[in-house]
């Protein structure tokens, strides 16, 4: 089990490696260091993998910088094999949907973005499933002219709305499909797949380029109190530097994880968490790299995930409970 558990890390390791790109990153793409909390958002077919679930996150990036991004996000997950009480619904389920809502501010922008996914999974063996998913993605963009910097009033097409206001609406949905395993999960999505070209009001931008997102994780129980979790990410988009990152961290006794993460060439995290009886609480503080080229300032981001139906404490202690 020991070189099994190796041989997979290095693999893992390995993957990820080999994506590694350049120094720049956009300001606007919607970062969550805290991805593996929050699958199902960029995977619609990893929707009810932990079960029935509300989840949230606030994150503050750049603390002190005006204009700085600030997200927040809220979800709720429904596993219909939970909501029916059926004994194993982990593995005899087959639906699950979810609702989920983000707010980012960003410069001279706000988005507000309603997603409604919806996935159905199927026996593949007795310990393996796979998941197929779909969502319907609703996104308002507002644009206050009057917060454009120096950059963004030259630009031809934002330009025009300089000392004004603007609102402008996108329709689109996003398909996913994963793998999943009470120890291991790969998944592939891809978001934006019409390129949003479902537009309304005014067009101050030119539609979204189709986004396609890999996610990974395994985790193994080292002992009754100690477990290991590895999560892996990786986003490509048109026009934009790849965005890899991964987390490691270290389940104690079922209460407590501690760990820290790293997005290339960019920023580097230390994360810290607990876990209840229903829920848990999570909390990742983050600072820019020095190959970085962003603006000098920490991130701080809070999450927490509620259980509706499950526990924290309905796994064996050689299993472990989160990713």
């Amino acid at each position: 089990m020991k070189n099994s558990y190796v041989q997979l890390t290095a693999c893992f390791l390995l993957f990820l490696l080999v994506f590694q790109t350049g120094n720049l990153q956009a300001q606007s793409r919607k970062y969550i260091s805290q991805f593996s909390h929050f699958q199902s958002y960029f995977n619609p077919g990893l929707t009810g993998y932990e079960g029935s679930t509300l989840r949230g996150f606030v994150r503050n990036q750049w603390s002190g910088m005006e204009g700085a991004p600030k997200t927040y996000f809220i979800s709720a997950e429904m596993d219909f094999s939970e909501a029916k009480g059926l004994e194993d619904p982990a593995l005899m389920g087959k639906n699950a949907y979810s609702i989920n809502l983000m707010h980012d501010t960003y410069g001279a922008f706000k988005e507000t973005e309603l997603l409604v996914a919806y996935a159905s999974r199927v026996r593949l063996t007795s310990e393996h499933q796979l998941r197929l998913g779909a969502g319907l993605n609703y996104q308002t963009i507002r644009l206050d002219g009057n917060a454009l910097s120096s950059e963004q009033a030259g630009d031809p097409l934002i330009g025009q709305y300089l000392g004004s206001f603007s609102d402008m609406q996108i329709f689109d949905f996003n398909i996913g499909l994963a793998l999943t395993h009470k120890s291991y999960y790969f998944s592939y999505a891809m978001h934006n797949v019409n390129k949003g070209r479902i537009v309304s009001g005014e067009e101050f931008m030119d539609g979204r380029p189709v986004t396609y997102i890999a996610q990974a994780g395994f985790r193994e129980a080292l002992s009754p109190q100690v477990s290991l979790i590895l999560n892996g990410f990786y986003r490509n988009q048109e026009g934009l530097p790849d965005n890899i990152e991964f987390n490691l961290k270290t389940l104690l006794g079922n209460k407590l994880w501690i760990g820290g993460g790293h997005r290339f060439d960019y920023a580097s995290n230390l994360q810290f968490g607990v876990l209840f009886d229903k829920f848990r609480l999570g909390y990742i503080y983050e600072f820019p790299s020095n190959r970085s080229y962003l603006l000098p300032g920490q991130t701080h981001e809070f999450a927490l995930v509620y259980h509706l139906f499950g526990n924290n404490e309905k796994s064996t202690n050689k299993e472990v409970i989160i990713w």
